[in-house]
Parts: C-alpha cells; sequence; structure tokens
C-alpha cells in the first residue's frame, strides 16, 4: 500500500510548445508592425477559434456541419448588441468582456438547435445544419430590428472609462485582446480532447454501435460536444464583432460556414493543430490572395481538389507523416522527389494560371484591351500565342508531375516497408 502521492512527470514538450506559442502570440505584432499585419493577425486569431470549434465537431465528433457560421454569426450580432448597450450605459460590462456574450449566445442557439441536429447523424445531420443555415440567413433579411437589415449593426469599442489606459481604440490593443482569448480557446479546446467526454466523442465518430452498446447514449455525447463548439464559435463571433466594430448578414450566411469546412479540411481535421493551419490560409486567401487576383475562389477550389485527391488528410497529415519518416532518419532521401515535385507543379500552376487570368481577362476586363500582366510577362488573351504557350506549359507541367510523383511513391512505399520492419525489429528486442 502506497503512503505517498506520485506525480506524473513533467511534460517538457508540451510546456515548450505551449510557451512557445504563447510566446509568438506577443511577439507578432513586433515582427509584423505595419496596419494591414496588424488586421491580418487579428482576423487569424478570430478565424483560429472557429476553425478549432468546427473541429471539434468534424474531425473529432465525425458531424459533418454546412450551418456552423450561424453559431459565430449569431454570436456576432448579440455582441454588437452588447457592445452598444454598453455605450448606451444599460449595460454595466467591461469591453474586454463582451465576446463572452458571443459566447453565451452561441450557447444559447447550440441549446436550441443542437438539440435538433444531433438527434441524427451523418449524411441527415449534414442536411438539418444546411437547412438551420438557410433559416438563420433568411431571418436575418427578414427581421431588420435585430440583424440590421443591409446595413448591418454597427458598434463603438471605444466606450467607457479606460483601464490601464487600455481604450481598445488602437488596433494593437484590440490584437492582445484577441490574442488573449485565443491562447485560452486554444487551450481549453486542447484539454477538451482529454477529457472523459472528448474521449468519448472520438469513440461516437469510429464506432457508434459499439459506444451504444456499452451503454453510452451517443445522441447525448453528440448534443455536449455541439453545445461546447457553440460556445467557442461564439466567444470568436464576439471577437469578430469587436475588432471589425460592424456585423453584417453575411457572418450567417452559407459562404461562411463553407469557408470554415473548407479550410478546417485542407488544415488537416484529423489533427488538433491542422485547423490552425486552415485558418491561417483562410485569412491569407480572403485578405491577402483576394487583393492579387480576381480568380481567388477558382484557385481555392483548385487547391482544394488536388488536396483531396492526393492529400486527404491534409496539411498537418503531410507534416505528420514526414515526421515520421524523418525520426527513422530517411527524410534526406525524398529532397530530390520533393524539389522535383516542387518545381513540376510550379510549372503546372504557372500555365494553369495564365489561362484562368486570361479567362478572366476576358470576361471581366474587356474594356482594358486584350493584354494583361501575368507575373512580369504581358499575355495577349485574345492571341493564339498566348494560348498555346499557356497551354503547352501547364501540360508540360503536368506530364512532368505525374513522372515525378510515380518515382516518389516508389521510393516513399521503400521507405514505409523498411519503417514498419524497424518496428518489428524494435518490438522483438
Amino acid at each position: 500500500m502506497k503512503t505517498h502521492y506520485q506525480f506524473a512527470p513533467l511534460n517538457i514538450g508540451r510546456w515548450l510548445t505551449w510557451g512557445l506559442f504563447a510566446l509568438l502570440l506577443i511577439v507578432a505584432p513586433k515582427m509584423f508592425g505595419s496596419g494591414l499585419a496588424l488586421t491580418v493577425l487579428s482576423q487569424m486569431g478570430i478565424a483560429i477559434i472557429a476553425c478549432l470549434s468546427y473541429n471539434m465537431l468534424l474531425g473529432q465528433g465525425g458531424m459533418l456541419s454546412f450551418g456552423h457560421a450561424v453559431y459565430t454569426g449569431l454570436g456576432s450580432f448579440l455582441a454588437i448588441h452588447a457592445l452598444n448597450s454598453v455605450t448606451n450605459g444599460s449595460l454595466p460590462l467591461p469591453v474586454s468582456l463582451v465576446p463572452l456574450v458571443g459566447g453565451l449566445a452561441g450557447v444559447g442557439f447550440a441549446v436550441l438547435f443542437g438539440y435538433v441536429t444531433t438527434r441524427k447523424s451523418g449524411t441527415t445531420f449534414a442536411m438539418i445544419t444546411l437547412g438551420l443555415g438557410e433559416l438563420v440567413f433568411a431571418l436575418s433579411l427578414m427581421i431588420p430590428e435585430f440583424f440590421g437589415g443591409e446595413g448591418g449593426v454597427s458598434g463603438n469599442r471605444v466606450t467607457g472609462k479606460a483601464v490601464l489606459g487600455i481604450t481598445f481604440g488602437p488596433q494593437i490593443q484590440v490584437y492582445y485582446l484577441i490574442a488573449l482569448y485565443t491562447f485560452v480557446a486554444v487551450a481549453a479546446m486542447f484539454a477538451f480532447t482529454r477529457t472523459p467526454l472528448g474521449r468519448m466523442l472520438n469513440a461516437v465518430r469510429d464506432n457508434p454501435e459499439r459506444v451504444e452498446f456499452v451503454g453510452y447514449d451517443t445522441q447525448k455525447v453528440r448534443y455536449y460536444a455541439f453545445i461546447i463548439a457553440g460556445f467557442f464559435a461564439g466567444i470568436s463571433g464576439g471577437l469578430a464583432a469587436l475588432n471589425f466594430e460592424i456585423v453584417t448578414a453575411e457572418v450567417v450566411g452559407a459562404a461562411r460556414s463553407g469557408a470554415y469546412l473548407l479550410f478546417t479540411f485542407l488544415g488537416g481535421a484529423t489533427f488538433f493543430f491542422g485547423p490552425i493551419i486552415g485558418a491561417i490560409l483562410m485569412v491569407l486567401a480572403f485578405v491577402l490572395l483576394s487583393e492579387f487576383t480576381k480568380a481567388w475562389l477558382l484557385y481555392l477550389g483548385l487547391v482544394f481538389l488536388f488536396m483531396v485527391m492526393y492529400a486527404p488528410g491534409g496539411i498537418a497529415s503531410l507534416i505528420m507523416m514526414n515526421l515520421r519518416v524523418a525520426a527513422f532518419g530517411k527524410l534526406r532521401q525524398l529532397w530530390v522527389s520533393y524539389l522535383a515535385m516542387t518545381v513540376t507543379v510550379l510549372v503546372l500552376l504557372l500555365g494553369a494560371g495564365a489561362m484562368i487570368e486570361m479567362v478572366y481577362h476576358l470576361q471581366l476586363s474587356t474594356s482594358l484591351g486584350s493584354q494583361l500582366q501575368f507575373l512580369g510577362v504581358t499575355l495577349d488573351a485574345k492571341g493564339l500565342n498566348s494560348w498555346v504557350g499557356a497551354a503547352f506549359v501547364m501540360l508540360t507541367g503536368l506530364g512532368l508531375f505525374e513522372v515525378t510523383r510515380r518515382q516518389f511513391l516508389v521510393e516513399w512505399g521503400d521507405i514505409q516497408e523498411y519503417i514498419e520492419k524497424e518496428i518489428k525489429r524494435r518490438e522483438a528486442l
């Protein structure tokens, strides 16, 4: 019989990871000090919370939702109304706690809608969430008293007494508030994955029949997880309301829900850090890529298509697979193949991009003439030479990519076979 307690050994790797994450949030504005950078970083923090909350449904619970923007969007509307009440003096609440109003709103609507949606699973669940999303979006245009009509609802975050000189007027102050919420929310959602409910949610995703056999109610497990996801989604919406100081009907639309799904999948729904990667890519696409080309949505669609075909586990799965190869000292054998595939993909994208830009130029910018600039090269959208050249570059890149990809698969298979043998050898020792 033990007469003393024994504590688990300190997990240095985990402490180091979270410490680096906190340090990155603190020093990021110092590294990128421009106004645009602060805006992008703030949106990244908001998107990280939203995508992680969505992944609580998709990746951890296997619940494909087409209406997650309902909870981020309604959280935004309740938060902006709370902010206006603070401004009017009818609500004695610090501005820094306004995002929690969005979180409570997310919980409330998740309790209401989740009771209906989580009674089913699979395709039926997805269709119900899609219907609820369209219903809320329709209501946003029918109830202007709450949703503000087409102009939305605006507010002013610079209100009340300043605490320690913090008025939330400068964007840097808003960023650090978002960073604080992001760190706490990410840590809380990671902790959820280690709870009995989080583990049971994984079991419901993998084998709901066995979960019911051992005596658990799968509907209740999905329902509780749905409510928790709604809370964090609402916090994300509340931070967005505070950051932009305006909320429109677009925040509850299907396009926003589709963005959460697309980028969570691209980042890697099967890994906790995958949605973080996806959220960063989402902001970069919406804020930066959209400034470079009018066809940015088409490019996103093509990237999504190729990821589904060649890397269905997302970017996070690619990282983890290569880390596994590196752990066995075999990553150096692949660098030539990686370099070759990278070059051929760039050639493929160069030709495809030229053709896409010429199509968009013909459809949307004919008044500017037939010529356009693409990566420093002058193209003639109505000239045969430009089309033939772009097609030749694209097909050449596609052919070379397929050759290098097949060679890579042979090398990858040999390495995986070696790793499996090495694992069995170590287990036999």
